[in-house]
């Protein structure tokens, strides 16, 4: 049976709390939730501590914050207004909603006729072992012309988002002089051998998240925002050829929330020759410095002990607005040199999609760069990057022994028992044991006997042992997924305001006699609106914050798959985030 229980509005209420004053000067403040309280306690919070005039401008529910317009003449200064709003109980930071700006110096040669950062970084040697198609790479930046002839074959169905225009979909720059999100995809991803105009350092998908406008500048909101659509996408590596602002905690916690959710940030360390800005200086960002083609520091680079490599930024050819092809200079453009390193590192290694690991990424491309003579430790971090070296992937994991032990389930060995793991093989001698030789980390070793079999994990650190039983009963009872089906379905409709949110919640209790899978899809309005898919697994309320699984693309079409031991109990929460209409709610469930 699937069951409403009600709506539930997690944003409920949340509205204007005043009309912005007429009067004076206005000031954005970013106003986070403290981790005790939910999202819409930031109303209640806001209204106490300035009562008169503020107004919610914009919300962010994965990251915990909104942000509002304050008038100064009713409140007194900006720190004035974050001081009183910081003592509320209800809120852990408020900070200025401060701008940040591309990272690019003015070329003195725009006819420059060749490029030398492929080269530089040995991208050739690298592409005959991969060129990264498999790798998805976000460029927060102005927008991409995703139509440009060497940049249209590197973009997929999901061409990115505008969140520094109106919030529509298109992510194409505005203005013909908009031109910088172009010219740094390209340096990272412009189609290589394809006969036509530059080449990338890798061939690896684009998504263009465009949080800069125009004028090449972008606000802390649009930028957080951004980050952590990137990561919710799957992005693998994230390029921000931007910076400014100095330290705010929400982009803080945006770049934190991107390295957990599997994505590797990477930033230009800035161009104002003194310290590292940020984005690049946070802890979990990668930062990198500029050189020139004659391995020199560029006179504009920041520096400082975060940086980690460096890569050619002065003077770089790559892609420009329609068609065309121009010379910019600046940590904007060595930013995504490295960003494509990277994304050949992911690629080689196998670390996408499910299998992203931004700590090793991270450890692979600073291990691999290569010591430039003559520069200073706080211009070249650990290096110049290295396409070559970090395909090659630098020194291999350590191995170990593991000697396995092979049982039944009475606890006899067992011997001629068929035992794998890490690569490595064999079989178990008379007293039921064999020695594997296994890469450090966690490995997953399976024995087989008799047409039985078991598995069992182990976290090789050094040499160390594991017995693995096989339960004299097949593990995988007869029948095939499937065999047994049982569909519900509920209809429904969400509307209301921006800030009213309002969103429907449901449980589902399982009918197979053993169940095996679920799908849950949600199948809503197709007119621009935006709905959300959200599910627990032991019965309680989901909520945008509070959840197992989740489907959260742009659009009202979500699903989602789940294995099924039989002990589930299903909470489903559709969150209209923006739009209204109908939807229809189904619940498959396969059993053996």
């Amino acid at each position: 049976m699937l069951k409403t229980t009600g709506a539930l509005g997690a944003f409920a209420g949340i509205g204007a709390i005043g009309s912005a004053s007429a009067r004076g000067e206005t000031k954005e403040l970013v106003v986070k939730k403290s981790d005790v309280v939910g999202i819409a306690d930031v109303k209640s919070a806001v209204e106490t501590a300035l009562p008169s005039g503020a107004s919610i401008v914009h919300k962010n529910d994965v990251l915990g914050y909104v942000t509002i317009e304050v008038p100064l003449n009713d409140v007194g200064t900006a720190a004035d207004a974050m001081s009183t709003l910081e003592a509320q109980s209800a809120v852990e930071y408020a900070e200025e909603n401060v701008t940040y700006h591309t990272m690019e110096t003015a070329s003195d040669d725009p006819h420059f006729g060749s490029q030398y950062t492929p080269q530089q970084v040995d991208a050739p040697e690298a592409w005959n072992t991969t060129q990264g198609e498999d790798v998805l790479l976000s460029v927060i930046d102005q927008g991409v012309d995703y139509e440009h002839e060497n940049l249209h074959d590197r973009f997929g169905s999901n061409l990115g988002y505008d969140f520094a225009g109106t919030g529509g979909d298109d992510p194409m720059p505005v203005q013909p002089s908009e031109n910088h999100g172009t010219h740094v995809a390209g340096i990272a991803a412009a189609t290589t051998n394809n006969g036509i105009g530059t080449s990338g350092i890798s061939n690896a998908q684009i998504l263009s998240a465009r949080a800069l406008d125009e004028s090449g500048g972008g606000s802390l909101q649009d930028i957080a925002d951004a980050i952590q659509w990137s990561a919710d996408q799957n992005a693998d590596v994230i390029n921000m050829s931007l910076g400014g602002g100095g330290f705010t905690d929400l982009m803080n916690d945006a770049i934190n929330y991107a390295f957990d959710s599997g994505t590797l940030p990477i930033a230009a360390a800035g161009n104002d020759g003194g310290s590292v800005n940020y984005p690049a200086a946070y802890d979990n960002c990668v930062a990198i410095s500029a050189i020139d083609s004659n391995y020199n520091a560029a006179s504009f680079t920041s520096r400082g002990p975060e940086i980690d490599v460096t890569a050619g930024g002065v003077d770089v050819l790559s892609t420009d607005n329609n068609d065309s092809y121009v010379e910019m200079s600046g940590t904007s453009m060595s930013s995504p040199v490295a960003a494509g390193v990277a994304c050949l590192g992911a690629s080689a290694h196998g670390l996408t999609g499910s299998n992203q690991d931004p700590g090793q990424l991270w450890n692979l491309l600073i291990s691999t760069a290569e010591p430039v003579d003559g520069l200073a430790s706080d211009v070249e971090g650990e290096g110049l990057a290295n396409a070559a070296n970090i395909v090659g992937g630098g020194d291999p994991p350590e191995e170990h022994d593991l000697l396995v032990t092979v049982v039944d389930d009475s606890g006899a060995e067992i011997q001629g028992a068929t035992v794998s793991a890490g690569g490595d093989s064999g079989t178990t001698d008379q007293s039921g044991q064999v020695t594997l030789e296994v890469p450090e980390g966690t490995v997953t070793v399976e024995a087989e006997a008799d047409g039985l079999s078991g598995t069992e994990e182990v976290d090789v650190t050094g040499d160390t042992s594991v017995t693995v039983e096989i339960d004299g009963e097949d593990d995988d009872p007869p029948g095939e997924c499937g065999a047994e089906s049982n569909t519900a379905s509920a209809e429904g409709e969400l509307s209301g305001g921006w800030w009213g949110n309002p969103s429907d919640t449901y449980t589902y209790e399982l009918e197979t006699a053993d169940p095996c899978a679920a799908t849950i899809t949600l199948d809503g309005p197709s007119s621009g609106a935006v709905f959300d898919l959200y599910l627990t697994l032991d019965g309680r309320e989901p909520s945008t914050w509070d959840y197992d699984e989740r489907s959260y693309n742009w659009g009202a079409d979500e699903q989602i798959d789940v294995e099924l031991d039989g002990s589930e109990t299903f909470g489903i929460l559709v969150d209209r985030y923006d739009g209204s209409g109908s939807y229809t709610l189904t619940v498959e469930e396969l059993g053996k």
